[in-house]
């Protein structure tokens, strides 16, 4: 699967604002392979302002070092609203 960092390395030369058209046929000038393609021609038709904004819009995984059971877990467990330095251990 792909990853942000997948993405943004095959569109680094892209001039923005960009439509799904061109970042799609820059990945595939710049070579990129078809699970990155695959992301790209999934994106909604509209006007990209810079490379994070097709990054976050395309069907990628934010962390694709994070686990199944990881994920399980993060969801198990109840959102707090105070940051872990600040509670009382």
């Amino acid at each position: 699967m792909a990853s942000y960092t997948d993405v943004l390395q095959y569109l680094s030369s892209l001039d923005y604002p960009a439509e799904k058209d061109d970042v799609v046929r820059e990945a595939e000038r710049e070579g990129a392979p078809p699970d990155v393609l695959r992301a790209l021609r999934a994106l909604p038709p509209v006007d990209y302002a810079n490379g994070n904004q097709v990054a976050r819009s395309a069907a990628i995984e934010a962390a694709p070092e994070v686990g199944p059971s990881q994920r399980a877990a993060q969801a198990r467990e109840p959102h707090r609203r105070v940051s872990q330095h600040l509670r009382r251990i």
